[in-house]
C-alpha cells in the first residue's frame, strides 16, 4: 500500500522559509516522478514542482521559480521542498504526489497523494 506522509508545514511570516518533507512507503521514489502541489481555500489544486525519475530533472510553477527547490533522497525514500522568500499567496495545503509518468502536464497525472500539510504565510 502506497503511503506519502508530509511534514514541515506551519505558520511563518512573509519573507521566511519552510522545508517540507514527504516520506514514502510502498513505493520506491527513484522509480517515480515525485512532486508537490498545493490548494488554497476556494481554489483548484495547482502544480508547484516536480522531480523526474531517471535523471532528476526539476520543474517549477512560474509563481515559485527561484524561491522553491525540490530535491529527493533516494536512500531515505523522501522528497523535500525548500521554500524561501515565502509570500502570503503561498498559503495553502501542500500535497506530496507520485506519478509513473516521467513528465507531468496536469495535477491529474499524479496517481498517489499524501494527506497534505498546511502552510500559512502571514503578512
Amino acid at each position: 500500500q502506497v503511503q506519502l506522509v508530509e511534514s514541515g508545514g506551519g505558520l511563518v511570516q512573509a519573507g521566511g522559509s519552510l522545508r517540507l518533507s514527504c516520506a514514502a512507503s510502498g513505493l520506491t521514489i527513484s522509480r517515480y516522478t515525485m512532486g508537490w502541489c498545493r490548494q488554497a481555500p476556494g481554489k483548484e489544486r495547482e502544480f508547484v514542482a516536480d522531480i523526474t525519475w531517471s535523471g532528476g530533472s526539476t520543474y517549477y510553477a512560474n509563481s515559485v521559480k527561484g524561491r522553491f527547490t525540490i530535491s529527493r533522497d533516494d536512500a531515505e525514500n523522501t522528497v523535500n521542498l525548500q521554500m524561501n522568500s515565502l509570500k502570503p499567496e503561498d498559503t495553502a495545503v501542500y500535497y506530496c504526489a507520485a506519478s509513473i509518468q516521467k513528465y507531468i502536464r496536469t495535477t491529474s497525472d499524479f496517481g498517489s497523494w499524501g494527506q497534505g500539510t498546511q502552510v500559512t504565510v502571514s503578512s
